[in-house]
Formats: structure tokens, sequence, C-alpha cells
């Protein structure tokens, strides 16, 4: 017999058979195997179909990402039931697969019996999309929609999708409709069926209308570029290969990089041949990540060239890898550049199929729609199949960097111009550049200009040369009032301050920076209150929240920026915060737009 305490007193005790004991602690070790929800058959079955029989050693954990776009992209959502599923399948804990997923903002969870939604309208809220009239549009879809008889249709607003000079730009589920307005968006939506309305509760005979693919465009939408065998045919590659098979020399590669004066062109600006060396003398193995998230609102340079000519980004890749030792490639494409990763995947295979030397392993990942991916270490976090938040450093990536290895971090744009810089001569890319300035720089211009787009340009342009040089001029009936050099991020300045050489260094004492050279220009039709608190909103919307300066500052700050007087004691007190204490560049760089305003345009805050 064993005692057990009672209930009726403190002395008094309860007998309770040996067996009874036994059948209770059988009954808590089966229940301590089935911790959590468990996985539903029908589930299981779906999720494999659309990722594939398990490979031996089981599904790699970096693959979370493209995973769960799978079957986001076949389900139209993320239900429970198939997170649960996924988990099941890869061997994580269910928790990991849900804090991914809800991450990022291109997934969408559905709870329960929640139906998956219809065709999704995202229309770009961007400061160059509004100042397009953006706003307006918004408002005025939900309505016309309904007026069409589309209820199946959702319209939302959506952070930039790197279309700035095609504002407004709206996404119609993964179809960019440039210059878009009604009757455009009308034309999308008749060319698209409606879409099923699905709820998570459905047998395994419907499997097959379950999963779907949904309507794609990517064989129209795809750009007329340079292809393989194009590129091929006029000596694409020579210099991949020479290099390969030891034809040409990696030191006098390395060298004139170096001496180019070439840096990062993803906005750090980092000297690009420095940093080959750096990375060149760690451990092996290495690898290479390649940054195309280009989640800067203004930003739209990379795939504009990515659109024009793959495979001169693709051998600059190549050349990267053998100069460096590096083992593998993993290139992160962001989520909106939809056509762009059709046309990459397509040109890669065919480079793959038939190589011109050996190359290395090069992977393609999908961003899922978070800016913050865009910083350095925050996109090899996403690479693994985590949530995207930037690591604390030192280490530094070119020791510790994706999957732990040494890793070479580049922009597209700087790979994209190893070739010419190799085979011309450092000096032929030194030589351009105006205003004691060296060098070319890809403006990617946009707001009231006459021809906004991608600007190739000397290094140390100012910006009212480059409108009238480049840009064919202000619109019709508006002034240069101010402008953005450097994306959202990047400060605002007045258009007496004009002739300012645009490059590395010579922004930073009026407290910008060139960035990423987005130049979005503000006409005497605008206030620059405005386009900051725009940028503010987009700071709020894309902070990983990781850390309490950022998540919270950037929210504080957008609510009182928009008080006719702003309270400028308690906005600095938080723009100190935030440029100290952050963790990464967006906290630290989000005070800039602030601080911009109060000093060059405090008459519209006073």
């Amino acid at each position: 017999m064993q005692n057990h305490p009672g209930t009726a007193g403190k002395d008094s005790v309860q007998t309770i058979p040996l067996g009874t004991v036994d059948d209770m602690r059988e009954r808590i070790r089966k229940k301590s195997k089935l911790k959590g929800r468990q996985p539903e058959g029908d589930a299981m079955a779906q999720v494999g179909e659309l990722i594939g029989e398990k490979p031996e050693g089981g599904f790699r954990r970096d693959l979370l990402i493209e995973y769960l776009h799978k079957v986001n992209d076949a389900h139209r959502g993320l239900h429970d039931r198939h997170l649960v599923a996924l988990a099941a399948l890869m061997n994580i804990p269910m928790a990991e697969v849900y804090e991914v997923a809800t991450f990022y903002h291109h997934f969408e969870i559905l709870r329960g019996d929640e139906a998956a939604p219809g065709v999704t309208v995202r229309v770009c809220d961007g400061l160059a999309c509004e100042l397009a009239g953006a706003r307006d549009l918004l408002a005025r879809l939900p309505k016309l929609l309904g007026l069409a008889g589309r209820d199946d249709v959702r319209v939302i607003a959506a952070p930039c999708i790197g279309r700035c000079e095609q504002a407004p730009a709206v996404a119609l589920d993964q179809r960019a409709i440039a210059l878009a307005d009604d009757n455009k968006i009308f034309e999308a939506l008749q060319a698209r069926p409606a879409a099923p309305r699905r709820t998570a509760n459905f047998t395994p005979a419907d499997l097959a209308e379950q999963s779907v693919t949904l309507p794609s465009d990517a064989a129209e939408a795809i750009p007329a570029h340079t292809d393989y065998a194009t590129y091929r045919a006029h000596g694409g590659y020579a210099l991949a290969a020479a290099l390969v098979q030891g034809e040409q020399d990696v030191e006098s590669v390395i060298k004139a990089m170096e001496d180019s004066g070439l840096r990062g062109l993803g906005g750090a600006g980092f000297p690009a041949g420095r940093k080959w060396r750096i990375v060149r003398e760690q451990p092996a193995p290495k690898l290479m990540a390649v940054n195309i998230d280009e989640g800067e609102p203004g930003t739209f340079k990379d795939r504009t060239y990515l659109e024009r000519d793959p495979h001169r980004f693709l051998e600059g890749l190549v050349i990267a890898a053998q100069c460096v030792g590096i083992d593998a490639c993993y290139v992160y494409l962001r989520d909106e550049y939809h056509d762009c990763r059709a046309l990459l995947e397509a040109e890669l295979a065919k480079l793959q199929a038939d190589p011109p030397c050996p190359l290395p392993k090069i992977e393609l990942r999908r961003g899922a729609g978070a800016y913050i991916c865009g910083e350095e270490s925050a996109m090899i976090e996403s690479i693994e199949g985590k949530r995207g938040e930037p690591r604390m450093r030192p280490p530094y990536i070119a020791q510790v960097g994706l999957f732990g290895r040494p890793t070479l971090e580049h922009n597209f744009e700087t790979l994209y111009w190893v070739r010419d810089i190799v085979q011309k001569g450092p000096q032929w890319f030194s030589s351009f550049g105006r205003n004691g300035r060296k060098g070319l720089r890809s403006f990617s211009v946009s707001g009231r200009v006459k021809l906004p787009g991608v600007k190739l340009a000397p290094a140390g342009i100012t910006v009212k040369e480059l409108i009238d040089e480049y840009c064919g001029g202000m619109l019709d009936g508006h002034a240069l009032y101010a402008y953005l050099p450097g994306g959202a991020s990047g400060g605002i300045l007045p258009a007496s301050l004009g002739d300012i050489p645009l490059d590395f260094d010579t922004l930073q004492p009026y407290g910008c920076f060139i960035g990423s050279a987005a130049v979005m220009v503000l006409s005497n039709h605008d206030r620059a209150r405005d386009a900051a608190l725009n940028v503010m909103r987009f700071f709020e919307h894309e902070s990983c929240g990781q850390c309490t300066p950022c998540r919270v500052g950037t929210g504080k700050a957008a609510a009182l920026m928009q008080a006719r007087v702003w309270d400028n004691t308690t906005l600095e007190d938080l723009a100190q915060v935030m440029g100290d204490a952050s963790i990464c560049g967006l906290g630290q760089a989000a005070p800039n737009p602030i601080r911009s305003i109060q000093k060059y345009f405090p008459q519209e805050i006073a």
C-alpha cells in the first residue's frame, strides 16, 4: 500500500491501490510522447506533395522559408494544420516554424477554419508612389471593385515594392502593374479568374483542387534581356573561364578591383577589393551571400540591371568566387521581384547545364517581404531559414557568417561591374567622376522629374546636374524644393544644397549619406515633413522588433511627427536613443529624416 496526502485534514491519508498508480504513470508516459498538436494525415500528404520526398539525412533546416513559400503559394496561405505537418516532416518544433512564418509579411497565417484570401491587390505606399497619387488610388479601389462585382479581391497597402520609377506601382498577387490606374487594375483582374475560397477543412479527395498552382504571368512578364547564348557569343564568361583554368592570375584581378576604387554598392560602401582580400585570407570552407533584397525605398537599380543583363552579374559572381576561394554561393532575391526570379532561374539553369568552366554551387533563395533582410547579417539569418533579425557584431560575417563560415557578402551591382573593371582596366572605371570624385554611380531617380529611372552617371555629380542632364528636368510647373539623396534612411536636403557632390563621404557633414544612391526628388508642391513622416512609418512597419529603441522609437516618432507643431525636445531624445542603442542600421538611421526637417525645414514644423 502507498500513502497519498488527502483533502479531509492535515493528518488524513488516502490509500490507493498500487495498480492505480502504475496505470497513472503509464498514462503520463504515453502522453509525454505526444506533446503539442499532432499532424493530420491529410495535411502531411498535402505538404509532402509540395516539398517533395524526404531526402537521405532529412529535410534541410535552412530551406524552411523555401518550403513555406511552396505551401503559401499553393494554398494562398499557411493553415495551422500545414504548419504542424511541415514541422513534423522537418523534425523541428512547431514553435520554430510558426515564429519564422509570422516574421515575414508575405506569409498569410490562417488560423482554424479561416478561409484563404482571394486575389490580393497591394498598392505601394512608398514615398514615390504617394507623390504619384497612391493614397487616393488605395482609397478608391475597394468601392470600385465592389461595384465591379469582385468580392474576392482584397486591397491592402504595401511598403515600397521596388518600382519607384513606375509610380504608382501595384502588385496583383505576384504580378506588378506599372503606372497603375483603375483601368489597368480592372484589366488585370479580368484576366485573373476568381480565386477559390478555400478553408482548412477538406478531404484527401480535394487534394488536387486544393493545391492548384496559381495563375502565373511569369512567361509573358519576363522582360527582354541578354540571354545565355547571346552573352557567350559576345565574349561572356571568357574571363571567368580563364581565371578558373589558371590562364588569368588571381592576384591581378584582385589588384584591379582594389585600384579601381569600386566600393560596395548596397549602401555601406566598403572597398570591394579589400573585402575580397580579407575573406580570401580566412580558413576554408568559405561561402558567398549576394544581396538582391533591395528593400530601401527609392531603390530599383539592381532590378533594372538584372532585367537587362543577368549573366554580367553571374560572371562577376563566378570570378569573385574563384578569387576568394568560395565553395558555395547563395543569391538572396526579394520576393517582390517575381519576374526577375523567373528570369534568373531560367538563365542560371542554362549556365549550369552548359558551364564554360567548373562552377561553384549556386543556390537562389527567395525573400518573403522583410526590409530588414537587406542588412547583411539579417539576410544571412534568413538564408539559414530563420527570422531575419540582425546579429550583434563582432564577430563580423567575413569571419563568422553563413552557417558559421567566413562569408563574402556582396550587393548585386558590385558584382555586375567586375567583368568590365578587369577587362577594361581599373583606370577605365576610375576615369569617370566629377567634383573630385572617381568612378560611376547608378542612381535610382524617382519623384517630380520628367524621366525617372536608373541613371548611370559620374560619381560626384550633383542633384541639380543629375536632374537637368539625365532626367529631362523637373516636371512642368514644378521647381526643386528638396531631395532624399540616399533613399528613406539617407536624410532630406533642401534645394539650396543641390550642389553637393553625390558620392560616398560627401554628404555626412550635412547629416545625410548616399547609401544605395536612391534619389527621390520633391518639388514646391510637396512638404518635406510629409516625406519624413512617410519614411518613418515605413521604418515602424519594417522594424524587426528585436531591440526596444527601434521597435518603440520608430512608432513613437511617427506619432509625434503627425502634430502640426513638433515636440522637438522629445523627438531629439528619441533620435538620440535610437541612434545610440539600436542594434542595426535601421534604427540607427531612422533619426535622419527627423533631424533633417528640424535643421533644414524648421518653417514646416514651427
